[in-house]
């Protein structure tokens, strides 16, 4: 059984990373490291949370770089 619950985590942590104004290579870096440990506890909601973030492309990237993209 999947963690749904991550979606709600990894929205709260890009949200703030993008109204902190951060640079898309932090915004990239650490959403890349987040993305990963969430899989790792077995995250099942990571398109729902891409989905919320495909106009930013460094979110988009991070997703990515941890082999999740949008099916098209």
């Amino acid at each position: 059984m999947g963690w749904g619950s991550a979606y709600s985590l990894f929205n709260t942590v890009a949200d703030a990373l993008i109204e902190a104004n951060v640079s898309d290579e932090i915004k990239e870096s650490a959403l890349t490291k987040v993305i990963a440990r969430l899989q790792e506890d077995d995250w099942d909601t990571e398109l729902d949370s891409l989905q919320s973030y495909l106009a930013d492309p460094a979110i988009v990237r991070a997703f990515a770089n941890n082999d999740i993209v949008w099916p098209d």
